[in-house]
């Protein structure tokens, strides 16, 4: 199973810049609809494209294990 980080990224973001980052300001910075960026904030995940998640590492200067964690299993999904 896949776990979309997004939410910890965007907290850290808001944090560093010392301002509240919303999705709509997400979305329009990297072109991933707004709908999309909710249903990555989902504890259980989303399907998306790999041009969205290219997009959301650049906005966030981060990379892929920092966007995206792996569980091998549902019974370890914390």
């Amino acid at each position: 199973m896949l776990r979309f980080k997004l939410k910890e990224l965007l907290s850290d973001k808001s944090f560093k810049e010392g301002r509240k980052i919303t999705f709509e300001e997400v979305s329009n910075a990297t072109g991933v609809n707004r709908a999309t960026l909710s249903k990555l904030n989902n504890p259980l995940g989303h399907n998306t494209t790999t041009n969205n998640l290219d997009a959301l590492c650049k906005y966030f200067a981060c990379s892929i294990a920092d966007l995206v964690e792996y569980f091998p299993d549902d019974r370890n999904y914390p």
